[in-house]
């Protein structure tokens, strides 16, 4: 039983199959052939007693069924068959029978054991036919590949099954995964780029001040200064780089986090710098209890308010509201500044983006903000809309889902 066990597990599908259709079928046909014969046995028989007459003509006795004429003798047999009171009359009729039976289950097994053949085959056939939409999909994974992912596709015609509907399903992956592995190529491109340009400001610095003997301490200082400003920015972008890593998978500890705090906190910290722009700053923060890691949470807020500040423009303007809606706990940062083509605003969402430069390096940041934002809230199962300003500047809304049981915002956030 092992050995069979081990062999049917080993086989493919297709013959895993072909075999239940025949058991199927050999199981099915054995039912109906002991059926047939119940019913024929149960029918077959004279009825228990059966009134017969006898008469004699030319000397041999003749048996009918009916009652007899009068004044003849009358016989009922209860054995089920109406027959002249003979032993060897009697041996004889259920010798027919018994051989009747055995020449229906003989030629009924025949019968069963050949369509079990042909049903066998026929089911090797059938599953042959219905696996070979599973034998497309598995020629198409094969050849899949860095390279021609985004052309290798199974499109797969036919009626809606189940099975296009699988290999409708399978493409659609396959799209994503080109979607992906697009981004990341652009990213590792971006960030190369990035990096290569601090890099290469630090490289001419120093071999400027190596080549020159005579260089004064005015200058080593200025070198020295222009080489460090580089080097906070290779470190911004580092940490940017490792923040938006961790933000795309799915926190592993969650804990309470109120929206309007950290809202708080972020306006707070960015005070001295949108005083330096001489920005309006408007603020209402109503609770907006969430659940998640408290340090991307606040990455995040930080990062939509620090954005909000840092593209804007002298004596702008910035809003920020927190609160619960309908859909979930809701942050909203809208801010003045240059204007926003529509259709480029789903590219600021873009890894090293930047409006109207993309990959070019800007002391306002180096493009990885909104990235984190949109990766933070999609994470823990939010969703991210921004709006171009008709006056220009941007709207930001981040919705995440609420906490279960909320709590009351802190008075700290209300008072800041």
């Amino acid at each position: 039983m092992r050995v069979v066990s081990a062999i049917f597990s080993r086989s493919s599908i297709r013959l895993r199959l072909t075999l239940l259709y025949g058991g199927l079928f050999l199981l099915a046909g054995t039912a109906l052939l002991g059926l047939t014969y119940g019913l024929v046995r149960a029918n077959f028989s004279v009825p228990a007693q059966v009134a017969v007459r006898t008469s004699t003509v030319g000397g041999v006795m003749v048996v009918s069924p009916g009652a007899p004429p009068t004044g003849t003798k009358e016989q009922v047999i209860p054995n089920g068959l109406a027959v002249p009171p003979d032993a060897v009359v009697k041996a004889y009729v259920r010798g027919v029978e018994a051989a009747a039976y055995r020449q229906l289950l003989m030629w009924s097994g025949l019968a069963l054991a050949v369509m079990a053949m042909v049903s066998l085959w026929l089911g090797w056939v059938v599953a042959g036919r219905v696996l070979r939409p599973l034998q497309s999909v598995t020629a198409a994974a094969k050849r899949l590949s860095g390279q021609n992912l985004h052309r290798e596709r199974i499109a797969m015609a036919g009626p809606q099954n189940e099975l296009k509907e699988l290999a409708d399903t399978f493409d659609d992956m396959l799209q994503r995964l080109d979607t992906a592995f697009s981004s990341q190529r652009r990213f590792v491109a971006n960030a190369s780029h990035e990096l290569r340009t601090p890099l290469a400001i630090v490289r001419t610095e120093v071999d400027v001040g190596l080549a020159d003997p005579g260089t004064s301490a005015a200058e080593l200082r200025a070198m020295a200064e222009r080489v460090r400003t580089a080097t906070e920015r290779s470190e911004r972008l580092i940490e940017g780089l490792l923040t938006l890593a961790h933000s795309e998978r799915e926190p592993r500890t969650r804990e309470p986090v109120d929206l309007a705090e950290t809202a708080a906190d972020a306006l707070v910290h960015a005070r001295p710098q949108a005083n330096g722009f001489a920005l309006r700053v408007s603020q209402v923060l109503g609770g907006a209890p969430v659940s998640g890691d408290r340090a991307l949470l606040e990455r995040m807020v930080a990062n939509l308010v620090e954005n909000a500040v840092r593209h804007n423009r002298q004596d702008g303007w910035i809003e920020v509201d927190t609160g619960v809606r309908d859909r979930g706990a809701e942050l909203r940062v809208a801010s003045s500044g240059a204007p926003v083509p529509p259709d480029e605003v789903e590219a600021l969402f873009e890894p090293f983006h930047r409006l109207g430069r993309a990959r070019t390096g800007s002391d306002r940041g180096v493009g990885l903000g909104l990235s984190i934002v949109r990766s933070v809230a999609t994470a823990h199962g939010g969703s991210v809309v921004a709006r171009a300003l008709a006056d220009g500047g941007l709207e930001v809304t981040v919705t995440l889902p609420r906490m279960p049981t909320p709590y009351p915002a802190p008075a700290l956030a209300s008072a800041r």
